[in-house]
């Protein structure tokens, strides 16, 4: 009979084998996040549809195409959240963060939706792992968020990494910008994909973030926008370099790194892995100091960044980086008869209470299976109670590893198992 059911294109189950890399990195990066002083924060999944499409922009590649967005039985327009930063800028308005010290340094991580095309390391449902800080336009902030996403991927034990660095400037002096990148575009438009006609006319930023194959060289020539920054982004992206050289941070400019959500500002950057054939980001961001006022609140400045679980998944195992292994099962306890069955349960109930991992054979398998089974969950040790030590309270103790047992009375197993007697005697 064929599978009635499979998981949703662009979704993945994250099976048990994959759990080490997923405990590894959130483990990494929430204890870092709390060196720097972050504090965690959760957000809805969903949210009102008109946040993003504000927040992040209506000409946005996310909001056209990918939101995944609907009406509930109320009537109310909602969507799941496709990034987020609105998110956590809605709580920080709605919750009155304002209050408090500035900025507010927080982190999340979750379930981020859009309806793109699945390919390797990008789905449809995938995590991601965040960084906000709220309240402080101060270029060491800036500095301060790429500090912590850099040592997040050293604490990871990537290798060859790059981290491309640019400023888009701001309302002063992006106008002027745009103006000189429309008319570069104006002779050209018959050269650039059918996508990029429309991002002309709608977004002109947006041009020098296109992937077709056609349109790379005339992005490569394009006028850089640093040529163009106003003297407050000139001076703010001159500060955050020299704090980034001063920290040994490496970094390349990137005249042509613009981010795909239009409430950037100022600093964006990305990081990239060196494999070919690799997704080309794994962690990026920037300040979008425009994205609180453009949400009901007062002029607020805020940067952040955001980074794909699955995606550094793919990565550490590109570069073959080895995670911690969950700790193994510690005793597995065998029986030979019904009525030890029930002792059997009871020890492995009490190994639990002193923290030692036990698991008990279920059924009605042989000795010599139950044996087998031990061998295959990887126990450690596996306790077996006979017909011979059921009347004496007794177990059988067996490192597995090397065959050497002893027998033991069943109060002193947890004490074996955690300090292992020298005195443990072959198996005949």
């Amino acid at each position: 009979m064929p599978l009635q059911y499979r998981a949703p294109r662009g979704t993945a189950d994250i099976l048990p084998e994959e759990q080490p890399y997923w405990k590894h990195i959130l483990g990494t990066a929430e204890r870092l996040c709390q060196l720097f002083g972050y504090q965690a924060i959760e957000t809805p999944i969903f949210e009102e549809a008109s946040l993003f499409t504000r927040g992040v922009g209506e000409t946005t590649d996310i909001v056209q195409k990918e939101m995944y967005a609907f009406r509930d039985r109320g009537g109310d327009e909602l969507a799941l959240r496709p990034e987020g930063t609105a998110g956590v800028c809605r709580a920080y308005l709605q919750n009155g963060m304002h209050n408090l010290p500035q900025p507010v340094r927080l982190y999340y991580s979750g379930p981020i939706f859009r309806y793109d095309r699945p390919q390797a390391g990008r789905y449809r449902q995938h995590t991601q792992f965040g960084v906000e800080a709220i309240g402080e336009a101060d270029a060491t902030v800036d500095a301060e968020i790429i500090e912590l996403l850099w040592r997040l991927y050293e604490e990871l034990n990537f290798s060859n990494l790059t981290l491309q660095l640019n400023s888009i400037g701001d309302a002063n002096c992006r106008p002027v910008y745009l103006r000189v990148l429309r008319d570069y575009y104006g002779e050209r438009l018959s050269q650039v994909c059918d996508e990029c006609h429309g991002r002309f006319e709608r977004n002109p930023l947006r041009l020098l973030d296109c992937k077709e194959e056609r349109c790379q060289p005339i992005i490569a020539a394009a006028p850089p926008i640093t040529d163009h920054l106003c003297q407050e982004c000139a001076d703010h992206f001159s500060r955050l370099r020299q704090y980034l050289e001063d920290i040994y941070i490496p970094y390349i400019l990137n005249p042509c790194l613009v981010r795909g959500l239009d409430y950037y500002t100022r600093t964006v950057f990305e990081v990239t892995p060196p494999e070919e054939g690799a997704q080309g980001t794994i962690g990026g961001g920037g300040r979008y100091d425009g994205l609180i006022q453009e949400l009901g609140g007062k002029p607020t400045p805020g940067i952040g960044f955001a980074t794909g679980i699955e995606r550094i998944v793919l990565n550490l195992k590109r570069q073959k980086v080895p995670v911690p292994e969950p700790s193994p099962l510690v005793i597995f306890i065998a029986y030979q008869t019904a009525a030890a069955r029930f002792l059997a349960f009871q020890l492995a109930s009490a190994l639990r209470r002193a923290d030692i991992s036990a698991l008990v054979a279920a059924g009605d398998r042989s000795l010599k299976a139950q044996m087998r089974q031990a061998d295959a969950l990887g126990a450690r040790y596996a306790a077996i109670i006979g017909e011979r030590e059921l009347p004496q309270g007794t177990v059988v103790l067996r490192r597995l590893a090397d065959g050497w047992q002893d027998t033991v009375q069943l109060g002193a197993v947890a004490r074996h198992v955690q300090d292992p007697a020298p005195g443990f005697r072959p198996v005949p």
